[in-house]
């Protein structure tokens, strides 16, 4: 949960997260969907599925009991160089280095690096000056109050170097080049825009929904059709194209913007009338309003639900 989203986010949806799985057994058992709707809010959800995938996967080859070996551990479905070493350090006390952004921040600036931090040759090549400074013993520690320094005291902007224990070792600090490293190479290209328009149909208290396709973005989860717009077509065509919906057109409602980490979706709302006679595909489905606050409903379409009732 902490990849990608701060501490104070996670806090609660991990004691939820617990409190329904308390086991690798009890995760493993569970459908996607639910593991999903726990999960809504938080983002990024291949985390959550990789997190289900793996504990299937332990379940199935290591009888539940966690591996703890590198290659057993980073072969797990979603576990990358730094999820290893943290769980191998702090869980097992094994020797590996967990290498975060804030450890990143750190090396490079006690080494003094001038090169660009998103490449991953660069990453790697912290990575291994790491190495040889982790201790034996107590391994766990030296991966955690590392993170922290980089957390709290070895700040972004305007660290606090004063207050670090390793001042005396800083290439950054003896240069005066705290503020300039490390490097990152700005984004080159400003993030891709695509307007949608979504259908808002209503059936008393019952909404229309689609169960999104799984290889699509935010694939297995619950949202409202919705059909790109910039076509010289009419919209009541793409939706019978994309659904076999025959719909009316019946008032703007509103406008959202989402903001993914590689596109932004800006999403036109409007209501429709659903047509007598029309025989919708199969991933659209009457949803009860007591219903709705159990599936996996993600963000972007939750600020659609927030402009058609708010409160």
């Amino acid at each position: 949960m902490l990849q990608q989203t701060r501490v104070d986010t996670v806090i609660g949806y991990y004691h939820r997260f617990l409190q329904r799985f308390p086991s690798i057994a009890a995760l493993a058992e569970a459908k996607e969907e639910e593991v999903l709707s726990l999960w809504q809010g938080l983002g990024y959800y291949s985390r959550a599925r990789n997190l289900h995938r793996a504990a299937r996967l332990i379940t199935d080859r290591y009888g539940g009991q966690f591996p703890h070996t590198y290659e057993e551990v980073r072969s797990l479905p979603g576990i990358g160089d730094y999820t290893a070493g943290a769980i191998l350090s702090i869980a097992f006390d094994q020797p590996y280095a967990a290498v975060d952004g804030n450890v990143l921040r750190v090396i490079t600036r006690l080494t003094g690096l001038e090169k660009d931090i998103t490449r991953p040759e660069t990453k790697k090549e912290l990575s291994q000056m790491v190495r040889p400074m982790i201790p034996l013993a107590h391994s766990g520690d030296f991966s955690q109050g590392l993170m922290e320094l980089g957390a709290l005291v070895c700040l972004p902007l305007e660290p606090l170097c004063d207050q670090c224990p390793v001042q005396s070792l800083c290439t950054a600090y003896a240069t005066g080049r705290q503020n300039e490293l490390p490097v990152r190479k700005k984004r080159d290209k400003p993030l891709k825009t695509i307007f949608y328009r979504v259908a808002v149909i209503q059936d008393q208290d019952c909404l229309l929904l689609e169960h999104r396709r799984k290889e699509t973005l935010l694939g297995q989860m619950w949202g409202f059709p919705l059909v790109e717009e910039g076509s010289a077509r009419s919209l009541e065509s793409l939706f019978w194209e994309k659904y076999g919906l025959k719909i009316k057109l019946g008032k703007n409602l509103g406008r959202v913007t989402h903001i993914f980490t590689h596109q932004v979706w800006q999403m036109d709302i409007s209501s429709y009338l659903l047509l007598p006679g029309t025989a919708f595909a199969s991933t659209l489905h009457w949803i009860p309003e007591e219903e709705q606050k159990n599936l996996a409903i993600p963000t972007a379409f939750r600020k659609v639900l927030q402009v058609i009732k708010p409160g």
